[in-house]
């Protein structure tokens, strides 16, 4: 199981897609401690989600070290790499559409008929067509610039929320109420939300997303959460990576990051480098360095300073080869796990690159090399 999650972040598959490519691939058999060449599936791809609830988030931590393990062990990075780190923070967004108005009423809406029906609660009328042509001209209108007529078909699509929601509390008894109870309490947040209050919700499905802008110029604004990422600054090598609820500053998470590194490698860094959005960090157990500064910077902490931007493209191949641009993953939970694991997809294809030039030059099989390395010594200990 454990492999299995490795294989689907490392090489960015979903559950399904892992397991039907363990039936084909030798190579990953192997790696997940197969004896035998099997043409059966190992498991069924729910199962995955069930072993992450199991772990939880101290287990998907316990993965990301055990990859640090490796990566000592296959000399992909060196233990005096991990006195220097460069830390930085970016968005891991939710798998949701676009949040508006019009949507929000109408998704929510059919959130609660679609729960009444299974309830077998009778409702006065459930907007099923009128809501769905009404949110279709909507859309219309704001697409062709008529502005007063598009929020004329919003102001109705609030208008049938409401009502469902009345008639809902009227009609449900108090064990139906009671199923109800977190769905009433979300759409009734959607219903009476204005514009400017803080702790919106922009997801039926996904409560907990926040909306975070990070100054972009092409993505104003992201909807997920934001998430802490620790490198070391020679390697690139992710030693520490969690989720940041609430949409914290960046420079009131920098001790929580370096507190992870600790659990993960044992020692404290002794010099990290960040960004100008880490002023105020209040740390003085070690030297922070932040970009741009003058006072105090020799020729050596001038380099390392250039390093840190190292870690923008950390970030970029976080989303594009790994599973940190779209978190599939359900509630606060999945966020965390999914950032875990996400570096341990990481961490992992830097290891196998590792071992491919390592294994190439003596013509050996990287495959059980790694899993030699990785998995067996450290498995029996769990």
């Amino acid at each position: 199981m454990v492999g299995l999650q490795y294989l689907k972040h490392a090489f960015n598959l979903s559950d399904e897609q892992v397991v039907a490519g363990w039936v084909e691939n030798p190579y990953w058999q192997y790696f997940c401690g197969q004896e035998y060449f099997s043409h059966r599936l190992p498991i069924d791809p729910s199962q995955m989600t069930r072993f992450r609830k199991r772990i939880g988030e101290s287990g998907c931590e316990w993965m990301l070290q055990l990859t640090v393990q490796a990566g000592l062990a296959t000399k992909t990075i060196k233990s005096s790499s991990l006195r220097v780190v460069n830390v930085d923070t970016t968005v891991q967004e939710k798998a949701i559409a676009f949040p508006t108005d019009a949507r929000l009423y109408h998704k929510a809406r059919m959130t609660l008929v679609r729960h009444a029906q299974k309830l077998n609660i009778n409702l006065r009328q459930s907007y099923t067509r009128v809501g769905k042509w009404t949110l279709v001209k909507q859309g219309r209108y704001a697409k062709a610039q008529q502005m007063k007529r598009a929020k004329r078909e919003q102001r109705k699509l609030k208008t049938y929320l409401g009502r469902v929601i009345r008639d809902l509390e009227r009609k449900a008894n108090e064990v139906q109420l009671t199923s109800l109870t977190r769905l009433l309490d979300i759409a009734k947040r959607i219903h009476q939300q204005q514009r400017h209050d803080k702790n919106k919700v922009y997801s039926v499905h996904a409560p907990e997303v926040e909306c975070i802008a990070k100054g972009k110029a092409h993505k104003r604004y992201e909807f997920g959460v934001k998430v802490g990422i620790v490198s070391t600054s020679k390697e690139s090598f992710v030693i520490g990576m969690h989720a940041l609820p609430g949409n914290p500053y960046d420079g009131h998470t920098l001790q929580s990051s370096l507190e992870q590194v600790k659990r993960i490698t044992g020692q404290l860094p002794t010099e990290a480098y960040v960004d100008r959005g880490y002023k105020g960090h209040g740390i003085e157990t070690l030297n922070v360095w932040i970009a741009g500064a003058k006072r105090g910077v020799t020729a050596a902490i001038k380099r390392k300073l250039k390093r840190r931007n190292a870690i923008e493209p950390i970030i970029g191949h976080l989303k594009s080869d790994g599973r940190l641009v779209r978190n599939f993953l359900k509630g606060t939970l999945g966020d965390a796990m999914n950032a875990l694991l996400c570096g341990a997809g990481h961490n992992l294809r830097k290891i196998l690159n590792q071992l491919r030039r390592f294994c190439a030059q003596r013509k050996l099989n990287f495959t059980a090399l790694l899993h030699a390395l990785l998995m067996r010594p450290t498995l029996q200990g769990f």
